[in-house]
């Protein structure tokens, strides 16, 4: 509905609307472009956030309560590989993998382990494979490199988050207090699902689809006015003369996919147009680095993590993204 409302109000005060309504008064071009560029990314996000709450509340509700997490190997590092390839069942984009990741939670995985699979599943689910193939085809090894590395830094990041002596210090507050209660799980300590106060399952899955919705989505609705606001005021001809650089060219490559923050399962096809200005290394820091961590993203996983564990996993993953682009650069 506020996406909807965002849409008539933008329409309302386009200049065509305005001229007819007040003469010559216009809106200034950056405040246009502005309203635009978040409005444009609130409207590619939205599905897959709807998707991946929804997701989530059938984890949570429908699912016998740790089913997922029994049936996975016991090797943390191999449960750790398996939980990466999850994204494959669940081809949701970063926004959506939010929520899903929540419900994991609920649901038995270990704060590490939803890491995992939150830094994965962005880059290792179909959708996002079939079109960064359609963009690049094997060329430059682009592909390749982007699911390997995908692979490889969300495995680090969960390895490294595994020897926290306290995971429950990774997590906000709010939501540590409603995994601890078990609120959020619709389960009984002995993996049955039940009931809350009388409550069908439907009624259950949709009070958590309101829930995670009412949390969710102002975290959107913030991340991707950041993201505008610095799209409009960032000049990006000072990225583009970057391009040529072998550093550089990484460098100013995460920092666009950390402004643009566009979705995982399009960004090839935005990042297509510079595969002529940029090095390949350049491409690859973007499609790794920009699917995992943006302005967006980070506002979205505010609602579950603590900021100096978003601080430390945006570290990680930007040294490892800019170690692989640059690999990229000098290798292939």
């Amino acid at each position: 509905m506020s996406v909807v409302l965002g849409v008539f109000v933008v329409r309302a005060l386009s200049p065509a609307f305005v001229d007819d309504q007040l003469g010559d008064f216009q809106l200034p071009d950056r405040v246009q472009d502005t309203l635009t560029l978040a409005i444009s990314v609130i409207i590619e996000s939205v599905p897959f956030v709807f998707l991946g709450i929804l997701l989530s509340a059938v984890v949570q509700v429908w699912l016998p309560h740790g089913v997922l997490a029994r049936h996975l190997p016991r090797n943390p590092l191999l449960r750790r590989a398996s939980i990466s390839l999850l994204g494959m069942f669940f081809p949701v984009c970063e926004c959506g993998n939010v929520p899903l990741a929540r419900g994991f939670m609920v649901g038995g995985f270990t704060v590490s382990e939803s890491i995992t699979f939150l830094l994965a599943a962005p880059i290792l689910n179909p959708i996002t494979i079939i079109t960064t193939h359609q963009a690049f085809g094997w060329d430059g090894h682009i592909l390749v490199a982007r699911l390997l590395g995908g692979f490889l830094i969300a495995n680090v990041v969960g390895w490294l988050f595994s020897k926290h002596p306290d995971p429950q210090n990774l997590l906000a507050t709010r939501f540590a207090a409603a995994c601890a209660t078990g609120s959020t799980s619709g389960h009984d300590g002995q993996g049955h699902s039940h009931q809350h106060g009388g409550e069908s399952r439907s009624s259950r899955t949709t009070e958590i689809f309101i829930r995670e919705t009412s949390v969710i989505m102002p975290a959107l609705f913030i991340g991707s006015a950041v993201a505008a606001l610095t799209q409009v005021f960032v000049p990006r001809s000072v990225l583009l003369a970057l391009g040529s650089n072998p550093v550089w060219s990484v460098l100013a490559m995460m920092a666009l996919a950390f402004i643009v923050a566009i979705c995982s399962n399009v960004d090839a096809f935005f990042v297509l147009s510079f595969g002529s200005t940029f090095l390949p290394g350049g491409i690859v820091a973007f499609l790794v680095f920009g699917a995992l961590i943006d302005v967006k993203m980070l506002a979205l996983m505010r609602t579950t993590f603590t900021s100096r564990t978003l601080l430390q996993i945006t570290v990680v993953v930007g040294l490892m993204s800019a170690a692989l682009g640059l690999l990229v650069n000098y290798v292939a």
